[in-house]
């Protein structure tokens, strides 16, 4: 028995490797031809990725790699190059939107980072440090990261994955198996290793639609930075709700409305306004304009170990924050 086994192992490697290699190529084809090579046009010369997210040509990309620039050259895998219109930036969660002219109809599905899991294939496509469309996977190694924007405010919602990035890859798609873009890629940390940093896909799609419609993205202010984590099933229960993951406070800004409304380090958030925040996407997407200097009800399972429910007042989002 124990010969068979080893003759039989191999084969079942061979077939993991084998499966991986397709799910890994099949997400590459779905994806690969909607991503392409932003340069500057005028200003400051740079260069980065991007990628369409609809046939008519709207294409996302980093905020730092089109910088101040009005226009962009783009350039898709066939070859061409074709001229951008910059429709809007926000700092803040390093994004911009890009109106390609002349788009050949290639695009990519933002999916659902929500469903995103530690461990979970993520492939990188960009152009980093020159080499045109290049590839590289690895795995989902964190979720709900928060990291410092250029603009020194606070990105919540962040991926982080060992994926290998490199300058030019920002602005890239992080993709999951399935060929869906689950992250845009923003970061890494130089001298680490496999240690790099994507804005998560629903969060890309509240940036998008914002600057569709207003031309810039409106932000409530309650001073919180925050992890999304499990969520225990009697505490759940106890509330009301039905989700499996919640919202911890990791830190609360002195005399910001979050402090005001009496929310403390280690607090749970659970829902805003009756609307669950099963994740850091759910707050970024509910915390919008709409809710600046209204009251907002927000259930909070404290570090006293109560079900509790407070009054916050946003308020516009300050520079400092």
């Amino acid at each position: 028995m124990g010969f068979l086994d080893r003759d039989i192992q191999p084969s079942q490697d061979a077939s993991l490797l084998d499966a991986y290699s397709h799910s890994v190529s099949n997400a590459v084809d779905l994806v690969g031809p909607a991503v392409s090579r932003i340069e500057r046009v005028g200003g400051r010369a740079g260069h980065g990725s991007g990628f369409a997210i609809s046939p008519d040509g709207l294409v996302v990309t980093n905020n730092h790699v089109v910088d101040d620039a009005k226009t962009v050259r783009i350039k898709t895998p066939d070859g061409a190059v074709i001229e951008g219109k910059v429709l809007g930036r926000d700092p803040d969660s390093d994004l911009a939107l890009i109106r390609a002219n002349d788009w050949p109809g290639a695009w990519a599905k933002l999916g659902d980072s929500k469903s995103l899991k530690r461990g979970h294939i993520a492939i990188a496509i960009g152009n980093p440090l020159g080499f045109e469309w290049t590839v590289t996977a690895g795995i989902v190694s964190a979720l709900g990261r928060s990291m410092r924007a250029a603009s020194g405010r606070l990105m919540d919602d962040i991926i982080q994955t060992d994926a290998a990035l490199n300058p030019g890859n920002s602005g890239g798609p992080l993709v999951s198996s399935a060929g869906e873009v689950i992250g845009v890629n923003t970061a890494v940390i130089q001298g680490a290793q496999s240690i790099a940093f994507s804005v998560a896909s629903n969060t890309a799609k509240h940036v998008v639609s914002e600057l569709l419609r207003f031309g810039h993205v409106r932000r409530a202010y309650i001073g919180i930075a925050a992890d999304t984590v499990e969520l225990q099933r009697r505490v759940a229960l106890e509330a009301g709700l039905v989700q499996t993951t919640a919202v911890r406070l990791r830190r609360v800004e002195i005399d910001s409305p979050a402090a005001r409304a009496g929310l403390r380090e280690g607090d749970y958030l659970l829902a805003i306004d009756g609307h669950p925040t099963s994740g850091i996407d759910d707050v970024v997407r509910l915390m919008d304009g709409d809710r600046i200097d209204m009251d907002v009800e927000v259930l909070i399972f404290s570090v006293a170990g109560r079900i509790e429910r407070h009054t916050v007042r946003p308020t516009h989002r300050p520079k400092s924050a």
